[in-house]
């Protein structure tokens, strides 16, 4: 059996390596399963249950801890886009100070903790100016 393509779900496991890595050993890295893929009533039954208890639309895909500071990740493919619910989870965290970032590789990743202040153990990629 063939296994599908997961570009996004590989980037995720490579990612949260990396942070295990390059952040204090201290640090939180967290992923919270916010959806059922289970298609059908009872996948539906299911997702209505999660979001009883909690789960929120959008949710990014990691979430980061360390020093005090709050950032998070939504780990997308190169051609990945954002969904109304996660472009709405976005603008509701950074309105209230918090980190956010899409991040497409692993540079990003490292990127977007030297843009939101974190200490790595790493240096951070250089970062270019988006054109």
């Amino acid at each position: 059996m063939r296994r599908r393509g997961t570009p996004e779900a590989d980037l995720q496991r490579a990612v949260v390596a990396a942070l295990r890595v390059a952040l204090p050993r201290a640090a939180i890295v967290h992923h919270c399963a916010n959806e059922v893929t289970e298609p059908g009533p009872r996948g539906a039954k299911r997702q209505a249950i999660l979001v009883g208890m909690g789960v929120h639309p959008g949710f990014a895909d990691l979430m980061v801890l360390a020093e005090g500071r709050v950032l998070f990740l939504e780990l997308k493919s190169p051609k990945g886009r954002l969904r109304p619910a996660q472009e709405a989870f976005r603008d509701a965290v950074t309105a209230q100070g918090f980190g956010w970032a899409l991040v497409r590789s692993l540079d990003d990743t490292l990127g977007a903790l030297a843009d939101h202040g974190f200490t790595t153990r790493v240096a951070a990629p250089l970062r270019r100016a988006v054109p």
